[in-house]
């Protein structure tokens, strides 16, 4: 008989690899707050405490039929977790051509066929930050475009939610668009038209759950968005003395990265850095598990 979806998606969670290594990386900045949790009867065991082999069969049963039920959002949350990153993928490989047309003359035709990197990794991150919105207003079961619940939630963040939202601004921002990353975007992305961020990868994958009746309706929740969480992320980057060296430095110690071309690790983080499915898929289980665990 085959696993049930959450249980399959949570049991293929790596423990090891560029991800999890990634996400080890970013200790120095949420010491202890992050545990490689995988395996879906684990993880229950991790989150409850419980031993009883019955209640973990009857929890992780109330789990799966949570999960299953289309008129909760569980299942659109793992999708975007899982969209954004295969589509923020595509976008690597692209910044990556751009580069390397940058660099070496006779392929200079590339330059022509890829969008800017900036340009590229700062809608990319307003995209990826909206998902982080929406993917919590579906776990939550509240409209999608309640940036207040949102906003208020992110103060109370923590465990891989708060890793995930680190790795956002660290990988996402720092590292691609410097310290000054959250401006830097947010301008962008305001001089970006509704029609251009329509042929955006990473705005493709996720769009269909975007608020907004249109175009230029999405593309004003985005800015709203970014700009509400703008004072998080960087009180985030002051209060813990996050630089893009320090950033760079401490992945070192788990990635084999030069420090020397900050635009080239980026496109490889885009490339391989998995962390947006990998938090989101525990984020999502652990969420499941609780509220199991409160109907039983």
């Amino acid at each position: 008989m085959s696993k049930p979806v959450i249980y399959e998606v949570v049991d293929r969670l790596p423990t090891g690899g560029v991800t999890v290594m990634a996400l080890k990386s970013l200790d120095f900045v949420l010491p202890g707050q992050w545990q490689n949790l995988t395996g879906f009867e684990n993880t229950i065991r991790t989150v409850t405490g419980e031993t009883d082999e019955s209640l973990i069969q009857q929890i992780g049963d109330r789990a799966v039929t949570l999960f299953n039920d289309k008129s909760e959002g569980y299942q659109r949350a793992l999708w975007l977790y899982q969209t954004v990153d295969s589509a923020s993928g595509m976008l690597g490989t692209a910044a990556l051509a751009n580069k390397i047309g940058q660099d070496i003359s006779f392929l200079g035709i590339l330059k022509n066929l890829t969008p800017k990197p900036e340009k590229l990794q700062s809608i990319d991150l307003c995209v990826k930050l909206v998902v982080e919105l929406v993917a919590f207003c579906q776990i939550n079961g509240i409209p999608g475009d309640s940036i207040g619940d949102f906003l208020a939630a992110l103060k109370d963040y923590g465990g891989e939610s708060l890793i995930r939202m680190a790795a956002l601004v660290c990988f996402d921002g720092l590292i691609p668009l410097g310290g000054d990353f959250a401006d830097k975007a947010l301008s962008v992305f305001k001089q970006t038209s509704p029609s251009e961020l329509e042929k955006n990868q990473t705005f493709k994958g996720v769009n269909d759950l975007i608020p907004g009746n249109n175009p230029t309706g999405k593309h004003s929740f985005i800015t709203e968005s970014f700009e509400s969480t703008k004072g998080w992320m960087n009180g985030f980057v002051a209060s813990k003395g996050l630089t893009p060296e320090k950033v760079v430095d401490n992945l070192q110690k788990f990635v084999d990265v030069s420090k020397d071309k900050l635009d080239y690790l980026g496109a490889f983080m885009d490339m391989y850095v998995k962390y947006y499915e990998h938090t989101g898929v525990q984020t999502l289980a652990r969420r499941l598990i609780e509220r199991s665990v409160a109907e039983i």
